[in-house]
């Protein structure tokens, strides 16, 4: 494996993040304090916290853990389960095991960075399978089909997606799930944003659950909104790849936070009352958003993602995307993340997008900061 190049969005926030004024780029839900997670406990967590000890944890996760994300799916039990330091240490692994020097991947694209990286650096070859704007991003099964070839090994896709938040209709995953069966191809599915669909009947069965080779990636910061916990899992019913995988663990993390296991495991048991207050939140987020784009339709296009909290506006001003989002950020306070920081190897993106987040409470004060910069901005160039 060669040396990994720099994470260009992860490199830009560590710039960013915590010195920008308004993160209005956000890739998860609002989160909650420590008082108002534990409030949600059962009796046996509640005990199960007071008695906590800060000692090390299993490898695989802790059977309460393990046994409460289960839950979340059909069909599967906790020997199905793998936790990880997030879901970046999963996705680390996942492509370390499934994938040679002798292999080929499909990836889609626009996508988070490192679910391309990594194949790229690891395979043979890479090909990317498009997610094209003129089709609400949405995925095409005949370019998975054109894409195939004798030595694929897998097809990893993200539903809701980063950063689009477009979701495949519900055909065309069935079919890719079969097609993967078909051919023994594993299904790497990255589903962090399951649970923040606009519809529920958008929402997606779980890789997991479809057949053997179907390896469902989630994590409790984004939909969840729990990020500080570093809780990620694997599911699969695929055994020997879940044991290659742990034994990657033991060279990273080696196991995970005994504290945050137990935090977990109790909001995975509120997980309902949880993203109900996130879709929520959403909903309310997408009503301000849409007004403040519906001000400036000379600047910007939008389009509301399909679930998930970030969205790919389109920006249409002269002065290019990338100098837009440098300004607003410099001048402004305000974080958006440019399109370059989603160019893929594998096929051209999309150069006059950037992300924008509405899974945090207080939108509105962002907004406000934006649109005042827009008006300044636009009162000196009358002027001039």
């Amino acid at each position: 494996m060669t040396t990994l190049p720099d994470f260009r969005l992860e490199t830009h926030f560590s710039r960013w993040e915590f010195k920008a004024r308004h993160h209005m780029t956000a890739s998860d839900s609002e989160t909650i304090g420590m008082g108002e997670l534990l409030a949600l406990a059962d009796d046996a967590d509640r005990e199960a916290w007071d008695k906590l000890t800060l000692g090390y944890t299993e490898t695989y996760g802790a059977p309460a853990l393990r046994a409460a994300i289960a839950s979340t799916y059909q069909g599967l039990s906790a020997e199905d389960i793998l936790c990880f330091a997030g879901a970046e240490e999963g996705l680390y692994c996942a492509m370390l095991a499934l994938l040679g020097p002798q292999d080929h991947a499909i990836v889609t694209v626009p996508n988070y960075q490192s679910m391309e990286t990594l194949p790229v650096t690891i395979a043979a070859s890479v090909t990317g399978v498009p997610l094209r704007p003129e089709n609400n991003w949405r995925l095409d099964i005949a370019d998975v089909r054109a894409a195939l070839k004798p030595n694929t090994r897998l097809i990893a896709v993200n539903f809701p997606n980063n950063p689009t938040g477009s979701i495949a209709d519900q055909q065309t995953f069935k079919a890719l799930a079969e097609l993967c069966a078909e051919r023994g191809i594993h299904l790497f599915s990255d589903e962090v944003y399951r649970g923040l669909e606009r519809d529920p009947a958008l929402r997606l069965s779980q890789a997991a659950e479809l057949f053997e080779r179907g390896i469902s990636l989630n994590v409790m910061s984004k939909a969840y909104g729990l990020p500080g916990l570093r809780i990620g899992w694997i599911a699969c019913r695929d055994h020997a790849l879940i044991e290659r995988m742990e034994k990657m663990k033991h060279y990273l993390s080696i196991c995970n936070s005994r504290p945050s296991e137990v935090l977990a495991t109790i909001a995975l048991k509120a997980r309902e009352q949880l993203l109900t207050r996130n879709r929520a939140l959403c909903a309310s987020n997408l009503e301000k958003l849409g007004a403040f784009f519906a001000e400036f339709p000379a600047l910007y296009e939008w389009r509301e993602p399909d679930g998930g909290c970030v969205g790919f506006a389109r920006y249409l001003g002269a002065d290019g995307v990338e100098t837009h989002c440098r300004r607003l950020v410099e001048e402004a306070g305000v974080l958006l993340l440019p399109s370059s920081l989603f160019v893929s190897d594998l096929l051209p993106v999309a150069e006059d997008r950037f992300r924008v987040g509405f899974g945090r409470k207080n939108i509105e004060i962002g907004l406000e900061a934006w649109r005042q910069h827009l008006r300044a901005d636009s009162a000196i160039k009358r002027s001039a």
